[in-house]
């Protein structure tokens, strides 16, 4: 019989992230709480456990490596192997001006969970991934990231200009497509995933999805099979232009 998988999912304590890992949770996955502050992260677990899912609580803080390093040591002493990551922690930052405005501060603050803490998971769990027998890596990216759909004319997203956060998640497109271009020849599938508008902490809960809604599209691409693609950025209507 083939062995339960296993799933971390990052932020995963509220939001899109829990219902990331209860609907893998539902799927009989063994689901990794990663969460920031450990007693969130238990609490979340907790009350996955109590719906019969078979959810772990895992501190992690992707700004942190040596949180990462510690976590990734944690899941290879549990389970010695990792068949699904999904990048889901992140930051709108506290930036809202105009983009002539913003200092190169202002950007950190977003791309140190957005981009480079998905990098620095990545590196450290990609090992466990490639002794997974079809890892899946899905980052959580938005609409609002798509060069194509900000930039034409008459697009509802025409009129946005976040810099920090549209930014981050343009560049956490590029970092998607490079490691699928690097694992091409190998099990691991790499894509990004777009929720929606989801009603979050991120936008103060102004969206029209739910987070069970937005999870989706994660899911999906988390449960890929061996013919499924890899580098693309999808949401639930399909591929959405970079």
């Amino acid at each position: 019989m083939p062995a339960q998988k296993v799933a971390l999912i990052t932020g995963a304590n509220k939001g899109i992230g829990f219902a990331v890992a209860r609907q893998l949770g539902e799927q009989g996955i063994v689901v990794l709480v990663g969460a920031r502050d450990e007693v969130l992260g238990k609490q979340a677990a907790e009350a996955l456990t109590a719906d019969g899912i078979t959810a772990e609580p895992l501190r992690l803080d992707v700004t942190d490596p040596a949180s990462v390093a510690a976590a990734a040591a944690e899941i290879e002493r549990r389970h010695g192997r990792l068949d699904i990551l999904v990048n889901n922690a992140g930051v709108a930052g506290g930036f809202t001006g105009a983009p002539s405005e913003a200092t190169a501060a202002d950007l950190r603050e977003v791309y140190e969970t957005n981009v480079f803490g998905v990098v620095t998971v990545t590196h450290a769990l990609l090992p466990l991934l490639r002794r997974s027998p079809a890892g899946r890596i899905v980052n959580l990216s938005s609409h609002t990231a798509s060069l194509t759909l900000t930039t034409t004319p008459g697009s509802p997203l025409a009129g946005l200009n976040m810099i920090a956060y549209q930014s981050s998640k343009t560049a956490l497109n590029a970092v998607t497509v490079a490691y699928a271009k690097e694992l091409r020849d190998t099990p691991v599938k790499v894509n990004a995933a777009l929720p929606g508008v989801v009603a979050t902490d991120i936008n103060h809960h102004r969206g029209h999805r739910t987070p069970a809604e937005g999870a989706g599209i994660a899911v999906r691409l988390a449960l890929l099979d061996e013919a499924g693609p890899s580098g693309q950025c999808l949401a639930d209507e399909g591929p959405v232009p970079w």
